[in-house]
């Protein structure tokens, strides 16, 4: 089928590349003409495990296109998925104004019968203003458009795989014929499909990530009270993984979610249930515990160290989370600027995301501190007075214990991730503290 995907980012760009690679001819379209270039050219603008080079071979197949002339695009598509961005705004609301740009270009150039599918998340009910929208502003009135929603469920640094290889397709629609032509187009996927009206489909969306937010909370919550009471929380979550109606995945305690999605979905659920009326006790919960986590370490680093004032600080991973560039809601963010502003020279080290952290923290002084960028884990150590490991990079993982003894030169650790083994770290001679141990 001939396809069109409006936005190129995490969303965007992994459905076109994935769809062309089930053999649709797609057109990905984005305002930014250098990030074309940048596309055509086979460099992904984002880090993606295995991205660039799907879109390398079906870009030279024929079958994957960029451009920014929206208006030749959204011509004759047999279907155009919306994966435009949908920000979070002050109040936890989302921001739609990306999607009714797209939404208003789609009805002014469409000129066949065509079904638009919105893949970003959305607060329920969009997709019927969506569907309303395009009339409003459709030109050729004797056109059939309708709206569909196919939220995605991927998650950064393994996107691709994700979308390939999906546990299920959700898709939402009001019509047999629109159920049918989405069948098709992910017929090739060979995946379960699982059917439903659009506003369940955009609810699932939302229900999904809340609750593997909430986990994620409760096993911090619990990590907290195991360090009091003297429990580990590793050998619990081993144990609570052996259950079967708990499962073994989002039982890591650490510092708290970040990124794109459980951050933002979190607080757009609150905030639609309370404009509905209710209040999701639940989700506002594991928000609360989540803000709180974030900083954890840095409180009891405070408590040890009389100041942070010229001393050189390590700081291990700035991603949210191994596999990505993203910074959206990292922990490194919150912590970074509470040892800036304690006067901390930091020496700050990760494989992918250190460009994307020096667009918000240049190299040099900030307020009382400074912040270095490092390419070698070995710099970032050398005389340090004090580590923090904010993401599980396998660079960082494989750190021996006495590699953090020998280099620095106070050989004081605060982990939150919980990567290195308590034993080992004490056998070394590294004072060692971590969450929920």
């Amino acid at each position: 089928m001939k396809l069109v995907v409006a936005g190129t980012g995490y969303v965007g760009l992994v459905a076109g590349v994935c769809f062309a690679e089930k053999g649709h001819d797609v057109t990905c379209v984005d305002v930014d003409e250098n990030k074309v270039k940048l596309m055509e050219s086979g460099i992904s603008p984002i880090y993606e495990d295995g991205l660039e080079e799907l879109m390398q071979k079906n870009y030279a197949a024929g079958r994957l296109h960029y451009t920014t002339d929206y208006k030749s695009a959204y011509r004759n598509p047999d279907a155009i998925f919306i994966g435009v961005g949908t920000p979070e705004q002050p109040d936890g609301s989302a921001n739609l104004s990306f999607i009714a740009s797209v939404c208003r270009q789609i009805a002014e150039n469409v000129e066949k019968d065509c079904l638009v599918v919105v893949k970003s998340t959305v607060p329920v009910g969009t997709n019927d203003r969506v569907e309303q929208f395009v009339q409003d502003f459709l030109v050729r009135k004797e056109l059939h458009i309708e709206v569909a929603s196919n939220p995605e469920f991927l998650a950064q640094g393994s996107a691709v795989h994700d979308t390939l290889h999906a546990a299920r397709i959700i898709i939402g629609t009001e019509s047999k014929e629109a159920e049918e032509k989405l069948r098709k187009i992910y017929e090739p996927f060979h995946l379960p499909i699982v059917s439903m009206n659009r506003r369940s489909a955009e609810m699932t969306k939302y229900a999904c990530n809340d609750f593997l937010a909430l986990k994620i909370s409760y096993m911090n919550d619990i990590a907290n009270l195991c360090e009091l009471i003297g429990a580990n929380i590793d050998d619990v979550a081993r144990g609570m993984s052996y259950d079967e109606r708990i499962g073994a995945n989002f039982l890591k305690a650490g510092i708290g979610y970040g990124g794109s999605c459980f951050p933002k979905d979190t607080k757009a659920l609150k905030f639609q249930a309370k404009k509905a009326g209710y209040q999701l006790r639940t989700v506002e919960a594991a928000v609360d515990v989540n803000r709180e986590q974030k900083t954890k370490l840095f409180a009891k680093a405070s408590g040890r160290m009389i100041t942070f004032e010229r001393l050189k600080v390590a700081v291990l991973g700035l991603a949210f989370k191994p596999g990505t560039d993203d910074l959206r809601e990292a922990p490194s963010l919150d912590n970074v600027e509470l040892l800036l502003e304690g006067g901390a020279d930091i020496y700050a080290y990760d494989p992918a995301a250190s460009e994307n952290f020096k667009r918000k923290y240049p190299e040099g002084q900030h307020g009382r501190g400074t912040i270095t960028y490092v390419t070698d884990i070995e710099k970032a150590l050398s005389d340090a007075n004090i580590c923090f490991v904010f993401t599980e990079w396998k660079e960082i993982k494989d750190i021996q214990p006495i590699q953090f003894k020998k280099l620095m030169r106070i050989p004081l650790v605060y982990d939150g991730r919980n990567v290195y083994d308590l034993i080992k770290m004490k056998d070394a001679g590294v004072e060692y503290y971590s969450i929920g141990r």
